[in-house]
């Protein structure tokens, strides 16, 4: 009986040890994969920077994120921004670029982010009147992003554009942003989604994901706070910016999809007076996400 035991134990520990091994490792990637994953666009630390650049990417060091996404050197020369990156393993993956520059001068937004290093170039925004975007300034756009991307394609890096909200008005049974991705080059011009900006205007991020699983290669991280009322102007308090998880966005099932299709770069923006704050919950929210 008692060599029975002893048997049975010795060949239960080698799977005990192994199962282990294996957890180990899973978790160890899985933090790995956290840690490349999820960064902060700069936007989020806009009052901060006014007052201490160096305090303030010590802080981005100090919450362990690595990637972001910004653009400009906060009155610092390149060499003395660059150097404070560095000493903070920080690593511009998108740098962020002016819709009039991309149209006057995009040469010069490509060399900036290739000075960064970044591999990705993105334009927030479409100048258009308040409350009104129309089509000629969306067909602007179209042709703007198409040259601009092909010339920074030629110059290995990818261009997305961040819809705002606006883009989603009616249009031919679909929406002004459907007839953007339609007509704008899949080798020059993508999409980085900011998850808020596509709640605000009455879509579902999920959905949208699902719909251009191709074409949406970044993803901008906020929540809003319930109860806000939408609107498709590309506007809303920044006190609507809450914590990831307490929002009514849909944090998690948006993580769950763009991770099924493949995204591989996410920044999380916090437009809130007290992002400072707000930031690190939002990482906790995320590193505890399946």
């Amino acid at each position: 009986m008692t060599s029975k035991i002893s048997k049975n134990i010795n060949m239960k520990v080698p799977f005990i040890f192994t199962r282990l091994i294996a957890l180990c490792t899973v978790s160890l990637i899985s933090l790995n994969l956290f840690a490349q994953e999820i960064g902060l666009q700069l936007y989020s630390l806009r009052n901060e920077f006014k007052t201490d650049v160096p305090g303030t990417l010590a802080k981005i060091k100090q919450w362990k994120i690595k990637q972001i996404e910004g653009g400009g050197t906060y009155g610092l020369s390149m060499d003395e921004y660059k150097k404070l990156l560095q000493q903070n393993n920080l690593q511009m993956v998108s740098y962020g670029a002016d819709f009039n520059e991309l149209a006057k001068d995009p040469q010069t937004v490509i060399d900036k982010a290739k000075a960064f290093g970044a591999k990705y170039i993105m334009c927030a925004w479409v100048p258009h009147k308040e409350g009104g975007f129309t089509m000629d300034e969306m067909k602007k756009a179209i042709d703007v992003f198409n040259a601009a991307g092909k010339l920074m394609y030629e110059n290995g890096i990818k261009f997305c554009y961040h819809p705002h909200g606006y883009e989603f008005r009616p249009y031919e049974g679909g929406t002004m942003f459907d007839y953007m991705v339609k007509n704008t080059d899949a080798r020059y011009v993508n999409y980085e989604m900011d998850v808020f900006w596509v709640k605000h205007p009455g879509q579902d991020p999920v959905a949208l994901l699902k719909k251009y699983p191709r074409r949406f290669l970044m993803l901008h991280l906020k929540d809003r706070k319930p109860g806000t009322e939408g609107n498709q102007d590309g506007r809303a308090p920044d006190e609507t910016n809450v914590v990831l998880g307490k929002g009514d966005v849909g944090i998690a099932a948006i993580m769950k999809e763009a991770k099924k299709i493949g995204i591989k770069y996410y920044f999380i923006e916090d437009e809130s007076p007290i992002a400072v704050e707000q930031i690190p919950q939002s990482l906790e929210f995320l590193r505890k996400l399946k």
